[in-house]
């Protein structure tokens, strides 16, 4: 652990080293990425959760196209 944590405080002094530019190109170069795919990953841990509750969406979208199309049928 204190490799790991020697490592990433060698990591923190390099970045905070750079001049401005470079320090934020580093910096979005890294958090875009790690921001997409945790978010990505929430997207799916809900999108999960939601279908075990029966709340996603496609069985809201399922449930409302038959309806519509029954009542359509038997208006008929």
């Amino acid at each position: 652990m204190h490799a790991l944590a020697t490592w990433w405080d060698g990591i923190e002094l390099w970045i905070t080293g750079l001049p401005f530019v470079p320090q934020s190109v580093v910096v979005l170069l890294v958090l875009v990425p790690a921001a997409f795919g945790v978010a990505r990953l929430f997207d799916r841990v809900l999108a999960e959760v939601l279908r075990l509750l029966g709340r996603d969406a496609r069985s809201e979208r399922d449930g409302r196209s038959v309806s519509s199309d029954s009542a359509f049928t038997e208006g008929n």
